[in-house]
């Protein structure tokens, strides 16, 4: 009887050690979380114009070959050609950016079953104007064209630094319509806007123009659509988006 009363004690004593450590971490809890603020969110959203400065013409060397050796090869030649048809055009082997250059195993699907027939060597090249220099655009075009390669996009972009002042001038705005959202929804309430609590930004919606891409025709359909669209060309202002979301208390 004296064991199942000591038994009972140390239970007690232990169920009232867990209970006091459950209120105390309540307690904690509670204390770290502040009141729910008397606050408003707000979405601001700015839709700007902007000219692009840049003109991008990419260019793709595909080449086969039975091995990884030969498909390579045959590539070089291609881009060998190409820069002498760019320095032809008035241009240099620096003015050739290289994106990416990769050979693989050229793979395909017959009867349900994988097969390989050789490789394939694959040099993707960008070249890049400012728009003031577009006129030259059709020469690069050409110089593609001409040395057996691909003119695979062509695209009006932003520099970085006409990117920067886009995104600057476009989030700033979006802020601006956060304000005005949140200061008339504060007056429909008899309130005022006060300390800012928060803000998120989904940053700027900028993407390359593109006025031309490469679909998948007859290479001689291609070209010609190509040199058509090199020639016709002209930049326009685009719009630029740019969202935020803001917390504001209310006063």
């Amino acid at each position: 009887m004296k064991k199942e009363n000591n038994a009972i004690v140390i239970t007690s004593i232990i169920a009232g050690v867990v209970l006091l450590i459950a209120i105390l971490a309540l307690t904690t809890f509670t204390s770290v979380i502040s009141p729910s603020e008397n606050s408003v969110t707000v979405q601001g959203i700015s839709t700007i114009k902007a000219m692009p400065d840049v003109i991008s013409v990419y260019i793709t060397i595909e080449t086969k070959g039975a091995t990884s050796s030969e498909a390579t090869t045959a590539n070089t030649q291609i881009y060998g050609d190409l820069v002498e048809e760019m320095i032809i055009a008035g241009f240099s082997e620096d003015d050739l950016a290289t994106e990416s250059f990769s050979v693989y195993e050229n793979t395909y699907w017959e009867d349900g079953k994988q097969k390989t027939d050789g490789y394939i060597a694959s040099h993707y090249l960008k070249v890049e104007l400012l728009s003031e220099k577009m006129s030259k655009v059709s020469s690069i075009v050409d110089a593609g064209i001409n040395s057996g390669a691909e003119i695979s996009y062509i695209n009006f972009e932003l520099s970085q630094v006409s990117q920067n002042k886009y995104k600057a001038e476009a989030l700033k705005s979006a802020s601006e319509d956060a304000m005005v959202k949140a200061e008339a929804i504060a007056s429909g309430f008899n309130k005022e806007v006060g300390k800012l609590l928060s803000v998120q930004t989904s940053d700027f919606g900028y993407y390359p123009w593109n006025v031309y891409t490469a679909s998948g025709s007859a290479k001689a359909e291609e070209d010609t659509l190509a040199r058509q669209t090199a020639i016709t060309i002209q930049p326009g202002e685009e719009e630029i988006t740019a969202t935020i979301t803001a917390t504001f208390r209310l006063k």
